[in-house]
C-alpha cells in the first residue's frame, strides 16, 4: 500500500532527500529501527542515518533489498522508489569542484540549485550570490592564503552559483538582509568595495532579488546569533535551514526548527529599512567609505 505522495521534481540533491525520507517512512512503517537496518546491511548506524537524511548515497541493490525487507510488494511503488534512486545518482554541475569544496558545500550547492527561493541573513560578508569576482577572491584568499589553485577554483564555483539569479525560465528568488557593518568592512580594499557596492545597487534592479541593509544603529535584533539561510522548494518538498559556521555546516529540516528560523527572518526583515531605501543606503556608504 502506497503510504504517502512523493514529489516527482527536483535535481539529484532533492531526489536523494526524497529517497531518504521514503526509506525512513517505510522503515518506521515496518517497525524497524536504525540499528536493525545497519545490522541487515552490515554497515554503521551513522551510515543509515545519513542515507535517510539524504546526506549519503546507497547502492541500488541495497534499496531493493530494503524494499523487500520492509514488505513492499506493490511493483509500481518499487519502480517509483528505484527511479528516484536512479535520478539521485546524477551528478550536478558542482561535481567537478569536489576536490576543493569545503565539507558539506556540495550538498549546499545542490540544494541551492534546486531551490525555488532563498532567504538569508548575512552579518559578516556580502552574500555569495551577490559578490563580485574581486570581492569573492579576497574573501576566499583570506581563508586559503597558500592555495592559489583552490582560490581560483572556488571563485569559479561561486560565479557559476550566481547564474541561478538569471536562469531561465524561473530564476532563483533571493531575499537577503545584510548588516551595514559588512558593507563597511574594506574587503579587498577601497576599489574592490566600491565596485562591490555598485554591483549590489545594480542587482537590486532584478525583479527576483530583494536586498535590505540593517543599520548598525538599529542595535540588537532577532538574528544576532549569526548567519543562516532558508532554502524553499516546490510544494511538498520541505524547507531546509542552512547554518554555516567555522565549526561546520548544519542542515535543519524538523518543522519546529524551520518555523523558528522563518519567524526569525520575518522579524529581521521587518526591523530593517524598506528595500526601496537600499540603493540610497549603498550610495551613502560608498560615498562615506570608498570615494576617492
Amino acid at each position: 500500500m502506497w503510504g504517502g505522495t512523493m514529489a516527482t521534481a527536483g535535481g539529484p540533491t532533492v531526489r536523494r532527500r526524497q529517497l531518504g525520507s521514503e526509506l525512513r517512512r517505510l522503515r518506521e512503517h515496518a517497525g524497524k529501527k536504525i540499528e536493525d537496518v545497519a545490522a541487515h546491511l552490515e554497515c554503521s548506524m551513522s551510515k543509515i542515518s545519513r542515507v535517510e537524511t539524504g546526506q549519503a548515497p546507497i547502492k541500488a541493490r541495497d534499496v531493493r533489498d530494503l524494499l523487500q525487507w520492509y514488505g513492499v510488494t506493490d511493483p509500481a511503488q518499487t519502480e517509483t522508489v528505484m527511479q528516484i534512486h536512479k535520478d539521485a545518482q546524477q551528478q550536478g554541475w558542482w561535481a567537478h569542484y569536489g576536490e576543493v569544496l569545503p565539507s558539506g558545500m556540495a550538498t549546499y550547492a545542490g540544494l541551492e540549485s534546486d531551490a525555488r527561493a532563498l532567504r538569508s541573513y548575512e552579518p559578516t560578508f556580502v552574500h555569495g550570490l551577490l559578490q563580485t569576482e574581486d570581492y569573492a577572491r579576497a574573501v576566499i584568499a583570506a581563508a586559503r592564503p597558500n592555495e592559489p589553485y583552490e582560490v581560483d577554483q572556488l571563485v569559479s564555483f561561486r560565479k557559476e552559483r550566481q547564474a541561478l539569479l538569471t536562469r531561465e525560465p524561473e530564476p532563483l528568488e533571493l531575499w537577503v538582509v545584510l548588516e551595514e557593518s559588512a558593507l563597511r568592512r574594506p574587503v579587498g580594499g577601497r576599489d574592490v568595495m566600491a565596485a562591490q557596492l555598485a554591483h549590489l545597487a545594480e542587482t537590486t534592479a532584478l525583479p527576483n532579488v530583494t536586498i535590505q541593509v540593517m543599520p548598525t544603529a538599529k542595535g540588537a535584533h532577532a538574528a544576532l546569533a549569526g548567519t543562516f539561510s532558508l532554502l524553499e522548494f516546490e510544494p511538498r518538498t520541505p524547507t531546509v535551514v542552512y547554518v554555516n559556521s567555522i565549526a561546520g555546516n548544519v542542515y535543519l529540516e524538523k518543522e519546529r526548527d524551520v518555523r523558528t528560523f522563518i519567524q526569525t527572518f520575518d522579524l529581521v526583515r521587518a526591523a530593517a529599512p524598506d528595500p526601496q531605501e537600499t540603493p540610497a543606503t549603498l550610495e551613502k556608504i560608498a560615498r562615506e567609505m570608498y570615494s576617492t
